[in-house]
């Protein structure tokens, strides 16, 4: 089903004059309210659970676009309203330090058994704003109902029945490419607070990852392995190879090749969950014809499925 066939013209707003995040959630629930009876019986715990669902984390994804949403008791509705600003409102991108100016809000309102729906309709505009930028510039800019629901149309994003490693990966999350130093790896680790990156050649093909295991492994004397009371080393020995190298070694012959698990975009999410708790992974890179396409982290699961 396209997920154009889910848009209603009374549920689109244009140029939608709005203070902040949650003035706009109060308005859009207002509208909406105006034209459907399920939401105006149930319009003050629909905003309660939105707006507490916001506060919780953030709902924007980045590109000037949020997803607020709320999963509700005996709603036996599914509802999606697009509202493009008239002026864009600072925010912080969900699970991040970054800003971003919101100019597209996508709300959805479901029941709290619809879980699939949600999730699904999450992952299709992500897709959107990530694989279509140009779309994306046209429907924030855009003018008229029509518009926006030609513009999803063109879009021919489908919203499938069953949920897939395509539709929780994160496609944002830079790979390693060969000969970067370690110093850069340290920083990346740091700033983008991870503990792991997927290695890939100069054409993007797969190779393996490089963790916080293997940087702090390098800078291990290696005659430490074989002891196990370490009390007589110096203070000045920890991590001097480290220390020496950093800036010119790099990751081509200390990242990990062996036991790093890679999966199609086509794979089930119970397939998915299962790998991560059987062989206590935390992260399953999604490769196609062994090109890196983005990462999974145990911490996708919860954020995007079980508290979405």
């Amino acid at each position: 089903m396209k997920l154009s066939s889910y848009l209603d013209p009374k549920f689109i707003f244009i140029d939608l004059e709005a203070t902040t995040v949650e003035n706009a959630i109060e308005i859009m629930t207002t509208k909406i309210s105006e034209n459907d009876e399920m939401v105006k019986k149930n319009k003050e715990k629909i905003l309660e659970a939105v707006i507490k669902r916001e506060r919780e984390l953030s709902t924007a994804i980045g590109s000037g676009v949020g997803i607020p949403h709320a999963r509700l008791d005996d709603f036996n509705d599914f509802i999606i309203s697009v509202a493009v600003l008239k002026n864009s409102i600072p925010v912080e991108i969900a699970g991040s330090n970054k800003k971003d100016d919101m100019k597209l809000i996508v709300l959805i309102l479901s029941d709290v058994l619809k879980n699939k729906n949600i999730l699904k309709t999450m992952g299709a505009i992500s897709k959107l704003c990530l694989k279509n930028p140009e779309l994306l510039k046209k429907l924030k800019e855009s003018k008229s109902k029509n518009e926006v629901i030609k513009l999803i149309e063109d879009s021919n994003i489908e919203i499938l029945h069953k949920v897939i490693a395509d539709d929780v990966l994160s496609p944002e999350i830079r790979p390693a490419i060969l000969g970067v130093t370690l110093e850069e790896i340290a920083k990346r680790f740091i700033l983008e607070q991870t503990s792991g990156l997927p290695v890939v050649d100069k054409d993007g093909n797969f190779l393996g990852e490089i963790t916080e295991r293997e940087l702090i492994e390098y800078g291990m004397p290696k005659y430490t392995s074989l002891l196990d009371d370490l009390n007589f080393l110096t203070v000045g020995e920890p991590f001097e190879e480290y220390l020496l190298n950093e800036k010119i070694a790099t990751i081509d012959k200390i990242y990990r090749k062996k036991g790093v698990i890679s999966i199609d975009t086509q794979a089930p999410i119970m397939e998915i969950c299962s790998i991560m708790v059987k062989k206590g992974v935390t992260r399953l890179y999604v490769v196609e014809k062994n090109k890196y396409l983005g990462m999974i982290k145990r911490s996708d699961i919860i954020k995007k499925i079980l508290h979405i």
